[in-house]
């Protein structure tokens, strides 16, 4: 995570998969833009820290958010305020810039959505039955039909 000097969190769900060089852009990277120039001089310290007022409380894009089930290719880097639904797939050098959505597939820079992995129904189905959240000895019991079943094998996995 880069540059995380503000309020702004980066939350992730559970089960993502991170490649090497994976990083986060917190709202703290973030330059003045109404004025002449971008340039932070107050961080270099000196006098010019008594100016630090005009770098804080920069319009920020809000939490970064990655749901459970995203897997992150190789230097990927998620710019501040996005939002990756669940079962997302964010390809290796991708710069993620606008969210993605549930079980989508982007890649590029920037990331542009390539393709949905499952129908909207069966997206529906799959968020319904959120694997992730079940106790883990009952995801131990069926790793193989969560990692390679159908989803009826999976809603004929879930707890009752």
């Amino acid at each position: 995570m880069l540059y995380h000097y503000g309020p702004e969190k980066l939350v992730i769900g559970r089960f993502c998969a991170l490649g090497e060089g994976v990083r986060f852009i917190m709202n703290g990277a973030d330059h003045r833009m109404d004025g002449p120039s971008t340039f932070p001089f107050p961080i270099m310290g000196g006098s010019w820290a008594e100016h630090f007022d005009l770098i804080t409380g920069l319009p920020g894009r809000g939490d970064t958010v990655v749901g459970s089930d995203v897997w992150f290719g190789y230097r990927s880097t998620v710019m501040p305020g996005v939002r990756i639904g669940h079962g997302a797939i964010i390809a290796s050098g991708s710069v993620v810039v606008d969210d993605v959505p549930d079980y989508g597939v982007v890649g590029g820079n920037p990331a542009r959505l390539i393709r949905r992995r499952h129908s909207d129904a069966d997206i529906d189905r799959l968020l319904a039955l959120a694997w992730w959240d079940w106790p883990l000895e009952h995801i131990t019991r069926h790793i193989r039909t969560i990692m390679s079943g159908t989803i009826d094998d999976l809603e004929n996995a879930a707890p009752a």
